[in-house]
């Protein structure tokens, strides 16, 4: 079931996502639930990252031992 939500935003913002909705003829809740979405997937990744940067038992190696390991000799 969708959730209603309010938001105020700068006046610069507000007139980006109205100038992007007319352009696309798109609707402004679509807009601004598609960068939502990508937002929370790209903060979802980052976190992903975190946690197996900071995971002790995760081996880390050097960018030319992956290509070696690749098979890769550039």
């Amino acid at each position: 079931m969708p959730v209603s939500v309010s938001v105020r935003l700068p006046d610069k913002t507000a007139q980006a996502l109205d100038d992007l909705a007319s352009a696309t003829d798109r609707p402004r809740t679509y807009l601004i639930v598609r960068a939502l979405e990508a937002y929370l997937a790209d903060h979802a990744d980052y976190q992903v990252a975190l946690d197996r940067l900071r995971d002790k038992d995760d081996p880390v190696i050097s960018s030319g031992e992956l290509r070696r390991r690749l098979g890769r000799k550039d």
